[in-house]
């Protein structure tokens, strides 16, 4: 009874799947006691391939006071699959020029973001502060996620952490994030959100090249609370990488 006092009104959007919503299995009586985990998939995937990562953990009694948001990117006409933003290239090795660089799809990461907000709205309109709240994601969801916590003029520097599985940080090679900001009216600083990143050391869709403009990008933005670890695998959620288990 008290899991069905919990449930939040997220957004309904025509052409989108609803989220699944994971209802902590041990409710706080007060809401700004409890947390939120906001976990969005990768490219291809959809909430039901996240699900079962939030069922272990309730499942084995972690962290049960948290409820899970699991969101549903939309089709994209372009990847043809569900995406939360036209995917560019990644490729390992840098272009001769900077121009050949593939351009990202800027325009569909704000409209993203704009959704990830409405959800981030959802979970505070129930009760729970920003700072009780953790956005995160695998691949692209890594990706929005970062790309939101920088660019939200709501929640940047608000939320209480974020959590990047094997992905990257879009438009780390310019100053486009910075412009972002600056429209958003955000400080050129990002504050001491903590960030989580983790990736496989073989991961081949998101190359080491990739993984160290993300770390460089961050870093222009003095996000200094930054935890960062290589597991053994590729482009994949492992046990290790969900425990945050530190291997040499």
């Amino acid at each position: 009874m008290s899991g069905r006092s919990r449930r939040m009104t997220l957004p309904s959007l025509a052409g989108r799947i609803d989220p699944i919503f994971k209802p902590a299995t041990k409710p706080t009586s007060d809401p700004a006691h409890s947390a939120a985990f906001i976990f969005l998939h990768g490219l291809g995937d959809d909430a039901e391939g996240l699900e079962n990562i939030a069922d272990q953990f309730q499942k084995n009694d972690k962290v049960s006071w948290m409820s899970w948001v699991i969101p549903n990117a939309v089709e994209d006409r372009d990847a043809m699959t569900t995406a939360w933003y036209s995917p560019s290239l990644l490729t390992p090795f840098a272009p001769s020029r900077p121009e050949l660089e593939e351009e990202e799809d800027e325009k569909g990461l704000v409209k993203s973001a704009a959704y990830v907000e409405s959800l981030i709205d959802a979970c505070v309109k129930k009760g729970i502060p920003p700072n009780r709240i953790v956005l995160g994601g695998f691949s692209q969801g890594c990706a929005l996620s970062l790309f939101t916590d920088l660019t939200s003029k709501k929640y940047s520097g608000r939320l209480a952490g974020i959590v990047g599985l094997c992905g990257y940080l879009p438009l780390a090679g310019g100053a486009r994030l910075q412009h972002l900001r600056a429209v958003a009216d955000l400080p050129p600083t990002h504050g001491d959100v903590a960030i989580f990143l983790a990736r496989g050391k073989g991961d081949s869709l998101i190359p080491k090249r990739i993984w160290n403009m993300t770390l460089k990008g961050l870093e222009a933005f003095d996000a200094t609370s930054i935890e960062e670890h290589e597991y053994d695998g590729g482009h994949t959620i492992s046990g290790p990488m969900l425990r945050g288990k530190v291997e040499s």
